[in-house]
């Protein structure tokens, strides 16, 4: 760009009243069960990119745009922006939103019009995930990104204050089960802010909350992901039981769930919520070797 040249108009965020107005031209009327709050706020919509760390000419995949709010915010940053929107209504009009509020941008916006849980293959490899997920579907989608987009780096993703806290607890906690477990496996998870519910629309029932997940190398263990998620979801699905107990049909009865866990160097008497993930790594290994020897 020349001494001469004008700077590119930076793009208009959404308020309270374009997202209404979006909204009506649309005839759309957001659901409960797509989890549908728009943000009004182009400050919080700020904060969330600048939060996340976005760099100018980065990848950056979105999960659920909706009618646009974070879209033009990480356009604003400079990124190249997939949205991926389970909703055909509006992953049809996303493209039309950015082409009148940010017309000079628009190029870096790639629409996806699928379901976050099903998308395996990219148009382009990000580095980062920003999103504002619904609750009812938050957990799964995000372990689904982190399994099958390996070139993520970092995540900042905005949910219902209670799934922060399970994706962040350690171990031990009350509110240490699953989520948190499988989590760790793909990254460090911390609280990276609180967001009030008056900046939806609508305004929902709870606050939500920002969660940043950095990626890191998984446990060294000789045993699948998959055979360590089967082994998590056994220790949980029964808190209240030692592991003794509640691994018993995982490892093929309780003698053989105690057998496991003491090669595993776990205390069979502990229960599931105690331990870490390079723990639950550690006895699926174990079980996989308990049962190539009884063969």
């Amino acid at each position: 760009m020349s001494r001469l040249d004008p700077a590119p108009a930076a793009p208009r965020l959404l308020t309270a009243s374009s997202v209404r107005e979006l909204a009506a031209r649309l005839g759309l009327r957001p659901t409960k069960s797509l989890g549908q709050n728009f943000v009004i706020d182009a400050g919080t919509v700020r904060r969330i990119v600048r939060t996340a760390g976005v760099q100018a000419g980065e990848t950056v995949v979105e999960i659920g745009p909706g009618l646009g709010s974070l879209t033009l915010g990480l356009l604003e940053a400079g990124a190249q922006v997939l949205a991926v929107e389970i909703d055909p209504v509006l992953a049809a009009a996303l493209g039309q939103t950015v082409a009148e509020r940010a017309p000079e941008q628009a190029d870096r916006l790639t629409v996806i019009a699928a379901d976050a849980l099903t998308v395996r293959d990219l148009p382009a490899t990000p580095t980062r995930l920003v999103a504002n997920l619904p609750y009812n579907v938050a957990v799964p989608v995000l372990l689904t990104f982190l399994a099958h987009q390996p070139s993520l780096v970092e995540v900042l993703v905005m949910v219902q204050s209670e799934v922060a806290d399970r994706l962040v607890a350690p171990p031990g906690s009350r509110t240490y089960g699953v989520p948190s477990a499988k989590a760790a496996w793909y990254a460090s998870a911390t609280r990276a802010g609180t967001i009030s519910r008056s900046i939806f629309w609508p305004v929902p029932n709870v606050d939500s909350a920002l969660v940043r997940l950095v990626r890191r190398d998984p446990p060294t263990t000789a045993a699948s992901r998959e055979e360590v998620f089967t082994c998590i979801d056994a220790a949980f699905a029964q808190r209240r039981k030692t592991l003794r107990a509640a691994l018993a049909t995982w490892a093929g009865s309780a003698q053989r769930a105690e057998r496991v866990a003491r090669a595993a160097g776990i205390d069979p008497t502990s229960r599931g919520e105690r331990l870490d993930i390079t723990q639950f790594a550690a006895l699926a290994a174990a079980r996989a070797a308990d049962q190539e020897d009884s063969r």
